[in-house]
């Protein structure tokens, strides 16, 4: 019974730090690109906010190889 109670309490956490998490979004989906602007800028110096604007655009926008996805991985690695 303990074990159940338990259980229960811990489930109920871990679903309420989920909901708070996802509530705290901009509305825009995972990803926008003023999150990944600073990121893009550090990879492609090079690149004008123009330049860099099509590319977030045609990765993650509709249609795009990475739409929907979060980018988390590619921002942990630098």
């Amino acid at each position: 019974m303990k074990k159940l109670v338990v259980g229960i309490l811990s489930l109920g956490v871990i679903l309420g730090a989920g909901t708070f998490t996802y509530a705290q979004g901009n509305g825009e989906g995972l990803l926008n690109f003023g999150q990944m602007k600073p990121y893009m800028e550090e990879m492609h110096p090079d690149l004008s906010t123009k330049e860099l604007k099509e590319m977030f655009n045609s990765c993650h926008g509709s249609g795009g190889m990475m739409e929907n996805t979060n980018a988390d991985s590619m921002m942990n690695n630098l």
